[in-house]
C-alpha cells in the first residue's frame, strides 16, 4: 500500500474521481487544506466528501508557499509519504515543490509554474517554436491599450492565472476591453484566497473548431490517449458546453493537433510524470496552442475517456505521482464514442423548474445530473454556472454528441427560470 498526500481539490468530480482512483488501487492518502468546510459544504446533505475518507486529514495554510513547504517535510519524517498529488489548479504548482523537496516523484516545479501562468506559457512556447496566437502581455491600461491596436481587433482578452474560462472575453473595441479591464481589477483574489498576478494575457482571435488531446508522460515518453473534441458558447465568454471523445475529425487533423500538443509539452518540459490536457485550435492556417495544462481534464473527459476505451486517467494520475507506469491499455467496453452536455444557464434568478424524471433510462444514457429547483442561478460567463449535465455512449460509431444534444433539448424544454 502506497500513501499519497493530496493538498486540496476541486470540490466537482475529480474530488471523487481521485480519492476513489487511489482506494481502488489500494492505496491511502493524507488530505491536507486549509479551510475543511470548503469540502464540507460541496457534499450533498447525508453523504460524506470522498476526501473525508483520508487516513489523515491536516489543516494548513496552502497558500504559503514558504511555509508549506517545512511543514510537508515534516509530515513526511511522521507519516512518509510516496507521492504527492492534487486535481485542483491552483495548488498543481505547490504540489511540484513539495516533490521536488520530498525527492518524491513529479514533474519539475518550473515546468508545472510555467503551464500554469498563461503568459509563461506563451513565451515558453514561442521561443520554442510551438504556433500559438500572437499575444502581448500587460499590466497598466496604457500598455493593455496599446498592445490591444497592435495586436488589432477583435480578440481574446485572459487573466494569466484563473480557471474554468474565468474572466476569458472576446472584445471588438477599446469600450469593451475597458470593461473587461474592470472587472478583472475588481477580482484580486481567486475562489482559493489567492492573490491574482494583476498581469493581461491579450491574444489574435483564432478561427476554427477546439480539441483537447489528453496525454500521460512516464520516463521521459509521453503517450498520446486520444484527442476530444469542445463546443463553446456564451460570447462574449468562452463557456464549454459540451464534449465528446473520440473526436469526430479527420485522421491528418487528429494527428496535427497530436503532435502539436507533443511539441507543447516537450517544450515546457511537462514529459514525465504528469497527466496532461493541452487545447489547440485548428485553424485555417494550422493548428495552434490555446492552453496546456499539467493535470486531467476537467467536466468529466476523463469518465468520457473511461467508456470508451476503458483507461482511468485518474489512476493514471496516481499511478505516475508514485513514479508508477500507468495502465494505458485499451480495453472493449462495448462503446465507440461517449459525449457530455452541459446546462448552461442564459439569464439570472432562481430556478423554478428542471424535470429530468426518467431521462438517465433512456438508451445510451450514462450519467444525468441535475440542479435541485430553488436554486440561484447566475448567467453562465464560465464554466462554474451549469446547471447540470447528461452523458450518453454511442455503441455503433461517433453519434454520441448528436444523442447528447436531444437529450439537453428535451432538458432544455422544462427549465423555468424565474
Amino acid at each position: 500500500m502506497a500513501h499519497l498526500l493530496v493538498v486540496e481539490s476541486w470540490v466537482g468530480s475529480m474530488s471523487r474521481l481521485l480519492p476513489r482512483a487511489i482506494r481502488e488501487n489500494g492505496h491511502a492518502f493524507t488530505f491536507l487544506t486549509r479551510d475543511l468546510h470548503h469540502y464540507l459544504r460541496s457534499a450533498p446533505e447525508g453523504t460524506a466528501h470522498p476526501l473525508l475518507g483520508a487516513r489523515h486529514i491536516i489543516t494548513s495554510d496552502t497558500n504559503d508557499i514558504e511555509a508549506l513547504l517545512p511543514e510537508a517535510e515534516r509530515l513526511h519524517g511522521v507519516l512518509g509519504f510516496d507521492g504527492v498529488v492534487t486535481s485542483c489548479d491552483y495548488y498543481l504548482p505547490a504540489v511540484a515543490r513539495i516533490a521536488e523537496r520530498l525527492g518524491l516523484p513529479g514533474p519539475g516545479a518550473e515546468a508545472v509554474g510555467d503551464a500554469c501562468r498563461k503568459d509563461a506559457t506563451r513565451r515558453v512556447l514561442q521561443d520554442a517554436g510551438v504556433p500559438g496566437p500572437r499575444f502581448a502581455v500587460a499590466e497598466e491600461w496604457a500598455g493593455i491599450a496599446r498592445a490591444a491596436h497592435g495586436i488589432g481587433y477583435p480578440l481574446v482578452v485572459k487573466p494569466v492565472d484563473l480557471c474554468a474560462g474565468m474572466y476569458v472575453r472576446r472584445v471588438d473595441d477599446e469600450a469593451q476591453l475597458a470593461a473587461v479591464c474592470r472587472e478583472l481589477d475588481g477580482f484580486p483574489l481567486n475562489a482559493r484566497g489567492q492573490r491574482r498576478t494583476p498581469v493581461v494575457l491579450l491574444e489574435e482571435l483564432l478561427d476554427g473548431p477546439e480539441v483537447s488531446v489528453e496525454t500521460v508522460s512516464y520516463g521521459g515518453a509521453v503517450q498520446v490517449v486520444g484527442v476530444t473534441d469542445k463546443s463553446v458558447a456564451g460570447a462574449p465568454a468562452f463557456v464549454e458546453t459540451g464534449h465528446m471523445f473520440p473526436a469526430a475529425l479527420p485522421s491528418a487533423d487528429a494527428e496535427a493537433a497530436e503532435q502539436t500538443a507533443l511539441a507543447a509539452l516537450k517544450a515546457l518540459g511537462l514529459t514525465d510524470g504528469v497527466v496532461a490536457h493541452t487545447e489547440i485550435k485548428l485553424t485555417s492556417a494550422g493548428p495552434r496552442v490555446v492552453e496546456v495544462n499539467p493535470r486531467p481534464a476537467g467536466n468529466r473527459i476523463t469518465e468520457l475517456v473511461r467508456h470508451v476505451t476503458g483507461i482511468d486517467l485518474a489512476a493514471a494520475c496516481v499511478d505516475v505521482a508514485l513514479g508508477r507506469a500507468p495502465d494505458l491499455r485499451h480495453t472493449d467496453t462495448g462503446l465507440r464514442s461517449a459525449a457530455i452536455g452541459f446546462l448552461v444557464p442564459g439569464s439570472s434568478g432562481t430556478l423554478a423548474a428542471l424535470d429530468g424524471r426518467g431521462t438517465e433510462d433512456l438508451p445510451g444514457v450514462l450519467e444525468v445530473q441535475l440542479a435541485e429547483p430553488g436554486r440561484a442561478v447566475k448567467a453562465a460567463g464560465s464554466n462554474n454556472e451549469y446547471l447540470g449535465h447528461v452523458m450518453a455512449g454511442d455503441p455503433d460509431g461517433l453519434g454520441a454528441r448528436a444523442r447528447v444534444e436531444t437529450l439537453l433539448d428535451g432538458l432544455r424544454a422544462g427549465l423555468v427560470i424565474r
